[in-house]
């Protein structure tokens, strides 16, 4: 039972910690949206942006994110049986790219706050792109947890509806984008 709980615990953050991470990137996408304004709208959206994400991150995203993480770790101490897994391997694979993920967001935080209202020297695209991220190592993650397996029998088959997935998503960031700059 106790197993149990743990992992409820762990899927409930696991929750929390990607609306955060979802929503701070979108963010970064409306603070660099405002390049074009006047400066007056400009400092004001920024400085509200930078307010939102620092709370964001330090509220929601960071304390959800060591909980999962805590959950994480003590179901493996639970059931070291997992580490033999194959597919646990693979997840935990794809959990350090989130790792690096949650480190670029981290420091585009602190860059956005050293910025102090200045551009971000990061194009728009780009974090309309970045933005996807952590979308495709949720998908990853899930996928892997759900089918164990099965996975593992036919990784190549989760390696190319992949590739198909990020395809898809970033065709549509860039033609949004593009019908957006007309």
């Amino acid at each position: 039972m106790l197993y149990t709980v743990i992992k409820a615990i762990h899927i409930i953050f696991m929750v929390s910690y990607f609306a955060g991470i979802f929503y701070l990137v979108r963010l970064f996408v409306y603070y660099k949206d405002t390049d074009e304004f006047d400066l007056t709208k400009k400092q004001i959206l920024r400085e509200q942006y930078l307010f939102m994400a620092r709370r964001l991150w330090n509220i929601i995203t960071v304390p959800a994110g060591v909980i999962m993480l805590m959950s994480g770790i003590t179901m493996i101490i639970l059931n070291p049986f997992l580490l033999q897994m194959p597919w646990f391997h693979l997840k935990l694979t794809f959990l350090l790219g989130l790792a690096a993920y949650h480190f670029w967001c981290w420091k585009k935080v602190l860059q956005i706050k050293k910025l102090s209202g200045a551009d971000l020297p990061i194009p728009n695209i780009k974090l309309r792109q970045a933005n996807e991220i952590a979308t495709f190592i949720l998908f990853l993650v899930v996928f892997t947890v759900i089918l164990k397996s099965l996975v593992i029998e036919n990784w190549w088959q989760l390696i190319v509806g992949f590739i198909v997935l990020v395809a898809t998503i970033m065709s549509i960031v860039k033609l949004v984008n593009k019908r957006k700059n007309k």
